[in-house]
């Protein structure tokens, strides 16, 4: 196909619950189109789109893959059309994230026998919180117990109003065999070959098809002020002139078509392509938004403006290294072309150009504003750049579309061996640069991986042993007890070696005290009459910090503590630095073992999201953990916000069972809080 111009582009992301049939339907349009010759199956891990290794061995999508194909529309024009798939579960939520920073449409995949489910509420919120026009389809038509009636109404009950059903199905589960066009009227029957003709209107459906007709003409025409009119006084619109309304309402997030078809069978799968095309907005339609500074500067998809490059996505392939994915929103772009990094400032240089149809990779000599495509070895741009070629351009980032996923899961890593080990850090930086949900944290002694479940991070370490090359063993991450000196005490640090020459000499009197909780560290200096000389103290200090980092009796850092230097010996030619750090270490020792520790857990607090129904079971989940519940607030669409405080100990795998509760509809925020005294009954072993 010769290269679309931006008003023909179509970028679609196929978003929705896992298994709701979003990859088998991304196949049947493909085959369609006769991108292949043959439907993929996910069973059989052939599909265009599921292509990774874990993917195929789960049977289901955990990344964003690409799928472009040209479809001829009933106008005679050909659209350029870019299937977005992505994966269904919570885990993967940051690729649905990342497709929808870059598509023009969400078209929300529901099957016909589950109906709404928790991926379909999640997917349709994220889109909305993105701005995203949406259209629905309703998929595996064909299997037992499919209800298109029943699953329109859930969908209506769950998303108001606007959504708009503009095909009824011939049949049902094994005898699904076409389409009722809403619109004008026409029943549509399909060959097994996929394609279909003009069929005649079963009298059962007869009534029901012209009702809808008339309530979804009345829909249409009340948002055009000429069309109602012209509707009120007797001029129907006719079917073509309602799809022209019907794709503003769609572009202006004021109507949501629903459709139906079998991705299995491909029934009605060619009128979704049509309708993609009719009703869908192309990028000339919706400006991009581009952060700079405090402004937000509206970008608009030009092919003859001045280039700009947003890179959305980067990916490690075992073939061509790192792979870059990016959307042109402005210019058109060729290979050889130099950009600036708007952040890093880097220049880059653009090697060949391809479009990615799954793990294919196939050459294209531009890319004009609305494209998605892909280029290799982008070193300094990271997932997010914006690249542009004005010169001088100031730092810019891409407006984000929706909020950042908090990392709920966490699991410490220990490398297999001493290779492993050299090679951790590099490694988990390009993880955390393909997928930024993933989150390293080093604030302890161990090398902490953070993400969205534990699914998400199986996943992770699976590529990183893979592509990688780098195996690690993992294990549940220790809580980060304290401890802290349970009453005031007095001690002495003592260092006196005499070993011929230069000796080591110092005392140290201690008086240490707790501090209130959350308070932290405090030296203080009240020696009188040189017992100590000045320029020790500061050796004196780093002995009772080194100390207290080495851990109290039980073996955690100590916190919360008051030392006080008051009194001291020195020795003029034995004494040194040393001595003197050493002695305070000894004497910071003496005193915890002489007074006693308290263990202090940390508390997190804990933001919980959930349906309203399931608030009475999350409370009570939330009281078993020992957690405290501080409010709760009523939001829009019968959802509840439980804010609680809970000790961190409790919370290891709270993510996955507060989904197992609440049906996988809760979010999650956790975020450390403060540090609590541990009851005597619960302390570690």
């Amino acid at each position: 196909m010769d290269q679309a111009m931006t008003p023909r582009i179509r970028t679609v992301a196929l978003v929705g619950q896992s298994g709701s049939g979003k990859t088998t339907l991304a196949e049947a349009l493909l085959h369609r189109a006769g991108v292949v010759t043959r439907a993929g199956r996910v069973e059989d891990g052939s599909t265009v789109t599921d292509h990774e290794p874990e993917e195929i061995a789960r049977g289901l999508s955990l990344g964003l893959a690409v799928a472009p194909f040209p479809w001829r529309a009933p106008d005679g024009l050909t659209y350029d059309v870019t299937l977005l798939d992505t994966p269904g579960t919570a885990d993967f939520a940051g690729a649905v994230d990342a497709a929808l920073a870059v598509a023009d449409l969400a078209l929300v995949v529901v099957s016909a026998v589950d109906g709404v489910q928790a991926g379909t509420h999640q997917a349709w919120k994220a889109a909305a919180e993105a701005g995203i026009p949406r259209m629905v389809v309703v998929t595996k038509e064909d299997k037992a117990r499919a209800d298109f009636r029943h699953v329109l109404a859930d969908l209506r009950e769950a998303f108001g109003e606007g959504l708009v059903a503009l095909e009824l199905p011939l049949g049902e589960e094994q005898a699904f065999g076409g389409v009722a066009d809403v619109l004008s009227e026409e029943p549509w029957e399909y060959a097994p070959d996929g394609t279909h003709h003009a069929g005649t209107m079963p009298a059962a459906l007869a009534d029901e098809e012209h009702r809808l007709h008339e309530a979804v003409t009345e829909e249409i025409v009340a948002h055009d002020d000429d069309q109602l009119e012209r509707y009120l006084s007797g001029d129907v619109p006719t079917a073509a002139e309602l799809e022209r309304t019907l794709a503003h309402e769609v572009r202006d997030l004021e109507a949501f078509p629903v459709l139906v078809a079998s991705g299995l069978t491909e029934v009605g799968v060619d009128r979704l392509a049509d309708l993609l095309c009719e009703l869908g907005p192309s990028p000339a339609d919706r400006d991009s938004r581009v952060l700079a500074g405090d402004l937000d500067v509206p970008v608009s998809a030009d092919p003859s403006g001045p280039a700009l490059l947003h890179a959305f996505r980067t990916v490690a392939d075992p073939f061509v290294g790192q792979m870059t994915m990016f959307r042109v929103l402005s210019g058109t772009v060729r290979p050889g072309d130099k950009l600036l990094n708007t952040t890093t400032k880097t220049e880059e240089r653009l090697p060949g150009l391809f479009r990615l149809r799954g793990k294919e990779h196939v050459p294209t000599d531009q890319v004009v504003a609305g494209e998605i495509a892909a280029v290799a070895k982008l070193t300094g741009t990271p997932t997010g750049s914006l690249l542009t070629a004005r010169v001088g351009a100031g730092p810019a980032v891409i407006a984000p579309p929706t909020r950042p996923r908090p990392a709920v899961y966490a699991l410490a890593l220990e490398p297999v061996t001493q290779s492993d080990d050299d090679r951790l850090s590099a490694a988990l930086a390009r993880l955390v640069a393909e997928d930024p949900t993933l989150v390293i944290d080093r604030s302890t002694d161990r090398t902490v991986l953070r993400g969205l479940g534990d699914t998400h991070l199986a996943v992770a370490l699976e590529r990183l042993a893979r592509v990688f090359g780098v195996h690690v063993t993992t294990s549940p991450v220790p809580v980060g007890y304290r401890e802290t000196i349970a009453r005031e005490v007095e001690a002495e640090g003592k260092v006196k070696k005499q070993s011929g020459g230069h000796g080591q000499y110092a005392v140290v009197q201690l008086r240490v005290s707790p501090l209130p909780h959350g308070t932290g560290f405090e030296f203080v200096d009240s020696v009188v009459g040189g017992a100590i000389p000045r320029s020790y103290l500061p050796a004196v200090h780093r002995g009772v910090t080194e100390a207290m980092a080495t851990g109290g009796p039980h073996g955690y850092p100590v916190v919360d503590l008051r030392v006080e230097v008051f009194d001291g010996k020195s020795h003029s030619v034995d004494s040194s630095d040393m001595a003197f750090r050493t002695a305070a270490a000894v004497g910071v020792k003496e005193a915890l073992q002489a007074a006693g520790t308290t263990v202090l857990e940390p508390v997190s607090h804990v933001s919980v999201t959930v349906p309203s129904a399931t608030q009475g079971d999350v409370m009570s989940d939330l009281s078993s953990r020992r957690g405290h519940i501080t409010t709760t607030t009523s939001l829009d669409d019968g959802l509840v916000r439980i804010e609680a405080t809970v000790p961190e100990a409790e919370l290891t795998r709270y993510v996955l069972d507060l989904r197992s509760i609440t049906g996988g509809r809760a979010e999650l925020v956790m975020s450390p809080d403060r540090f609590e005294v541990c009851p005597d009954h619960l302390l570690p072993a």
